[in-house]
């Protein structure tokens, strides 16, 4: 896979992590910011990492700050990405199987690296289930519409 991957200033040190992940298991990807621990504004590399990911020049996104929460807000705005705050495995599995998300966002405080590692293969290992739950991403797509 080829994925888009951002954080910010306190997210650094996960996505750091999550860069060798990534690399160690094949996948390629691109960085868009931060690099160092100057203070950015979470929603610049969430804009940079969702539109990317919305115009399919990646197969998916992962973003990291501190608690993941602002730039799952962020991400969630630019229309096309479904964006999920995932602190566990189920919540990373749930997020593709039922909702297709295609960024996964991700919080340094809350998650420690190795588990952080999970989540990430467990994100982009699991497909969408399609069926019942294609009906609804519909619906979540009608409401970017309006």
């Amino acid at each position: 896979m080829h994925i888009a991957l951002g954080c910010d200033h306190r997210g650094l040190g996960l996505k750091q992590a999550i860069i060798s992940f990534i690399t160690e298991t094949g996948h390629s990807y691109e960085d868009f910011g931060c690099y160092d621990t100057t203070p950015v504004d979470y929603p610049d590399i969430a804009q940079k990492v969702a539109v990317a990911v919305a115009g399919e020049r990646f197969d998916c996104g992962v973003l990291v700050c501190s608690s993941g929460i602002g730039m799952s807000i962020a991400a969630n705005k630019v229309k096309g990405i479904r964006a999920a705050l995932c602190h566990d495995l189920f919540m990373a599995r749930r997020a593709r199987q039922h909702n297709d998300a295609n960024v996964l966002c991700l919080g340094e405080d809350i998650v420690e690296q190795d588990l952080a590692k999970e989540i990430v293969q467990t994100f982009l290992n699991t497909e969408f289930e399609g069926g019942r739950h294609a009906r609804r991403l519909e619906k979540i797509k009608a409401l970017e519409a309006d």
